[in-house]
Protein backbone atom coordinates (compact mmCIF):
# COMPACT_ATOMS: atom_id res chain seq x y z
CA UNK A 1 0.00 0.00 0.00
CA UNK A 2 1.40 3.33 -0.77
CA UNK A 3 0.50 6.95 0.61
CA UNK A 4 -1.84 7.76 -1.62
CA UNK A 5 -3.66 4.37 -1.00
CA UNK A 6 -3.78 5.08 2.52
CA UNK A 7 -4.99 8.37 2.03
CA UNK A 8 -7.61 7.18 -0.17
CA UNK A 9 -8.71 4.31 2.32
CA UNK A 10 -8.89 6.16 5.24
CA UNK A 11 -10.96 9.46 3.47
CA UNK A 12 -13.42 7.16 2.03
CA UNK A 13 -14.05 5.40 5.96
CA UNK A 14 -13.79 8.81 7.66
CA UNK A 15 -15.70 11.03 5.27
CA UNK A 16 -13.47 13.29 4.89
CA UNK A 17 -11.54 15.21 2.32
CA UNK A 18 -8.60 13.44 0.50
CA UNK A 19 -6.86 17.11 1.22
CA UNK A 20 -7.55 17.06 4.78
CA UNK A 21 -6.72 12.98 5.39
CA UNK A 22 -3.26 13.48 3.14
CA UNK A 23 -2.22 16.68 5.77
CA UNK A 24 -3.56 14.69 8.70
CA UNK A 25 -0.87 11.86 7.91
CA UNK A 26 1.66 13.81 6.98
CA UNK A 27 1.61 16.09 10.35
CA UNK A 28 1.64 12.15 11.82
CA UNK A 29 4.82 11.41 10.09
CA UNK A 30 6.34 14.34 10.94
CA UNK A 31 5.77 14.14 14.48
CA UNK A 32 7.48 10.66 14.74
CA UNK A 33 10.48 12.04 12.35
CA UNK A 34 10.87 14.88 15.48
CA UNK A 35 10.70 13.02 17.53
CA UNK A 36 13.25 10.42 16.63
CA UNK A 37 15.24 12.82 15.64
CA UNK A 38 14.88 14.17 19.08
CA UNK A 39 16.49 10.97 20.92
CA UNK A 40 13.02 9.61 21.52
CA UNK A 41 11.52 6.78 20.76
CA UNK A 42 7.25 6.69 19.74
CA UNK A 43 5.06 3.77 21.54
CA UNK A 44 1.84 3.33 19.71
CA UNK A 45 0.49 0.57 21.84
CA UNK A 46 -1.69 -2.54 19.71
CA UNK A 47 0.58 -1.48 16.82
CA UNK A 48 4.51 -1.24 17.49
CA UNK A 49 7.25 1.20 18.58
CA UNK A 50 9.32 3.09 16.62
CA UNK A 51 12.65 2.97 18.45
CA UNK A 52 16.60 3.79 17.74
CA UNK A 53 18.44 1.49 17.92
CA UNK A 54 22.56 1.56 17.70
CA UNK A 55 24.75 0.01 15.95
CA UNK A 56 28.58 -0.74 16.90
CA UNK A 57 31.38 0.58 15.24
CA UNK A 58 33.05 -2.37 12.84
CA UNK A 59 35.49 -2.76 10.26
CA UNK A 60 34.26 -2.92 6.64
CA UNK A 61 35.65 -3.44 3.21
CA UNK A 62 35.56 -1.08 0.07
CA UNK A 63 35.94 -3.63 -2.39
CA UNK A 64 36.26 -1.55 -5.21
CA UNK A 65 39.97 -0.79 -3.53
CA UNK A 66 39.77 -3.95 -1.78
CA UNK A 67 40.67 -1.62 1.39
CA UNK A 68 39.41 -1.81 4.78
CA UNK A 69 37.52 0.93 6.68
CA UNK A 70 36.63 1.96 9.53
CA UNK A 71 32.61 2.56 9.78
CA UNK A 72 32.08 4.36 13.23
CA UNK A 73 28.99 3.76 15.72
CA UNK A 74 25.65 5.38 14.52
CA UNK A 75 22.10 5.33 15.61
CA UNK A 76 19.04 4.41 12.64
CA UNK A 77 15.41 4.14 13.08
CA UNK A 78 13.45 1.00 13.45
CA UNK A 79 9.98 -0.65 13.65
CA UNK A 80 8.97 -3.29 16.25
CA UNK A 81 5.64 -4.33 15.78
CA UNK A 82 4.13 -4.96 18.66
CA UNK A 83 2.63 -8.65 19.99
CA UNK A 84 -1.06 -8.43 18.83
CA UNK A 85 -0.02 -7.20 15.43
CA UNK A 86 2.78 -9.81 14.96
CA UNK A 87 0.27 -12.70 15.90
CA UNK A 88 -2.71 -11.01 13.40
CA UNK A 89 -0.10 -11.31 10.30
CA UNK A 90 1.34 -14.70 11.15
CA UNK A 91 -2.17 -15.74 11.43
CA UNK A 92 -3.95 -13.87 8.68
CA UNK A 93 -1.09 -13.51 5.78
CA UNK A 94 -0.17 -16.59 4.35
CA UNK A 95 3.10 -17.90 3.79
CA UNK A 96 4.91 -17.38 0.08
CA UNK A 97 6.47 -19.80 -1.35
Amino acid sequence: MTKAELVNTISSKLGTEKNETQQIIEAFMQEIRLSMCNGDNVYLRGFGSFIIKTRAAKTGRNISKNTAIEIPAHNIPAFKPSKSFTEKVKVKVPVKD
